[in-house]
């Protein structure tokens, strides 16, 4: 299991990044074999060039949805990109990029495309080995001494199941085989097992019971908001700090994310913006909670 950092969420991201899809987008290395091969012309549909950095444009628009790999995988981006230059040259017979609301969306691509190509190209400047060093440190000086338990446990929906369940354990049932069979967390097909976990990355419920458990002990039944629970306690210890190289891919994430913040955070300081129209009042205690990884 990959080593994670400690904290799924630094105290200066932001809860919702707008734009960490287009972040992740710039960390993506084609792996198409056709991908230094740009110009070269693969096809030809009317005299329209299909060139091979087409199909990596491609590859990257639809290729999570084929299944095929290889050269099927090519033929079929080619022949779509060919079926794609037909309807288009019909499109433009047709003249519908004229239409209005085809050239709002042209240009809201474009500015979406610039934003991702900006926020690819700042981020990757922002990463050094001196910044990547530097957040390890920070990172494992507070994780230094942290306490993890290694859990599992029996999630059903009501408390009269969670008794049944828990006077069955208290007979001597095993307590993976029932997991398996009673419980409605995805877990359930590996006998309950969370693995090893932080406090923080569950719901207060669910880890205050779990972290006052002695090894080997199960709980009394636990409401969460989830549904009930019972826990098992595996193990206990102080948390490992991970090798440097096995999260150095996290820290290039988080130092990036970190100095794009900042930019995006500077952008706005300094522009002029003029909402016409009042922002929606938030209700108070609305976005509580929100970031907090779900008991499972």
């Amino acid at each position: 299991m990959m080593p994670f950092l400690p904290f799924a969420r630094p105290p200066y991201w932001p809860r919702k990044l707008a734009w960490g899809a287009a972040l992740a987008f710039g960390w993506a290395v084609a792996s198409t074999a056709w991908a230094g091969d740009a110009d070269r012309v693969i096809a030809r549909v009317n005299g329209i060039d299909i060139k091979a950095g087409d199909l990596t444009l491609a590859d990257e628009d639809i290729g999570s949805n084929l299944p095929m790999t290889g050269e099927a995988r090519r033929d079929y981006l080619t022949r779509y990109l060919i079926d794609m230059q037909l309807i288009v040259q019909s499109a433009e017979t047709k003249k519908l990029g004229d239409d209005e609301d085809f050239k709002r969306r042209l240009a809201f691509a474009r500015n979406k495309l610039l934003m991702e190509r900006y926020l690819q190209t700042e981020g990757r400047a922002a990463v050094s080995d001196a910044a990547l060093h530097d957040l390890y440190q920070q990172v494992t000086k507070e994780m230094a001494g942290e306490q993890e338990i290694h859990a599992r446990h029996i999630l059903v929906p009501t408390e009269d199941d969670a008794k049944a369940v828990f006077e069955q354990l208290r007979k001597g049932a095993d307590f993976a085989a029932l997991a398996k069979e009673k419980s409605k967390d995805p877990s359930s097909s590996e006998g309950g097992d969370l693995g090893y976990f932080t406090r923080d990355r569950m719901v207060p419920e669910f880890a205050d019971a779990a972290f006052k458990l002695q090894v080997g002990q199960i709980s009394d039944p636990v409401k969460t908001e989830f549904g009930w629970h019972i826990i098992k306690l595996e193990d206990k210890r102080t948390r490992p700090i991970p090798e440097f190289d096995k999260v150095k891919d996290q820290l290039e994430t988080m130092v990036a994310r970190k100095a794009l913040s900042e930019q995006v955070a500077k952008l706005r300081a300094d522009a002029k913006i003029e909402r016409l129209e009042a922002p929606p009042a938030v209700a108070p205690g609305a976005n509580a909670g929100a970031g907090k990884p779900p008991a499972k």
